[in-house]
């Protein structure tokens, strides 16, 4: 893969959602590193994320905090309107938040359900939704949805899961597909297991109750997963964001692609 050139994306704008922490979070710091201003979004307070906005603002952009619940249509759609009255329109969309739901089918409830959905898969479509006139308008735009190993395999206790990020694949393709006549491409990114707040609990909780080391306590928690027995870095993933955002990715459009250290090759 090409180096991306610093400050490459200099004066363009990035909202990413989900981006307060983990792989989000990493993106947004890679993007502000490429120049761009950063529409950053979580569930935080804003005074809890002070030193993370300030980190992203030492790059010498601009960065916007906004809670909204990308769950409702309504507060993407003010998202959205309050970063093109920001920056004048985003450029970069990077459709990242997420919320896990564990557990068989017939023990998930329809509400727990359409909430799974609300955040994972129709959050996407409302960002696309509602970035896409300005994207088309500018004759320019990336576009990143953050699918998952999941979302090429099945896998039990997570139907969810599996099913939402399966549908940002084909949400993927089917905007690749609308955007063939503007400099706009829209790719879907596959990770495996990154180690998240929950991952961390449970190889706490693993290291405790089977008195193991923090490495041996990994490798239980990813066996029958990655064959490389670690987890996959959030930097990786950011890198490979702005490789798609700058010029080398402008002919990579509709893709799906894994980056999960050989986990979907196994």
């Amino acid at each position: 893969m090409n180096e991306v050139k610093p400050r490459m994306l200099k004066g363009r704008s990035a909202l990413i959602t989900g981006s307060t922490a983990g792989i989000g979070y990493a993106v947004a710091e890679r993007l502000a590193a490429a120049g761009c201003n950063i529409v950053l979004n979580g569930i935080e307070r804003e005074a809890e994320i002070t030193d993370k906005i300030a980190a992203l603002k030492a790059r010498n952009v601009d960065v916007l905090y906004d809670g909204a619940n990308v769950g409702d249509a309504a507060q993407v759609e003010a998202m959205v309107a309050a970063a093109n009255a920001r920056f004048g329109g985003v450029d970069v969309l990077v459709n990242n938040a997420v919320t896990r739901l564990f557990g068989l089918i017939e023990d998930t409830s329809p509400a727990d359900w359409d909430r799974a959905m609300a955040v994972n898969l129709n959050s996407a479509f409302n960002t696309i939704r509602c970035t896409m006139p300005g994207m088309k308008a500018r004759n320019w735009g990336r576009i990143v949805n953050m699918s998952s190993i999941y979302g090429m395999i099945g896998a039990a206790n997570r139907a969810s899961y599996v099913v939402a990020k399966t549908g940002l694949i084909g949400l993927t393709r089917a905007v690749a597909m609308e955007t063939l006549e503007h400099e706009i491409t829209c790719n879907a990114i596959c990770p495996g297991s990154v180690n998240t707040t929950h991952s961390s609990r449970v190889i706490k909780t693993t290291m405790d109750e089977h008195g193991l080391s923090e490495q041996e306590a990994v490798g239980r928690f990813l066996a029958g997963k990655q064959p490389s027995g670690r987890f996959i870095a959030p930097e990786s993933v950011a890198e490979f964001v702005a490789f798609l955002c700058g010029p080398a990715g402008r002919d990579i459009n509709g893709a799906v692609l894994p980056v999960d250290l050989a986990w979907s090759a196994s």
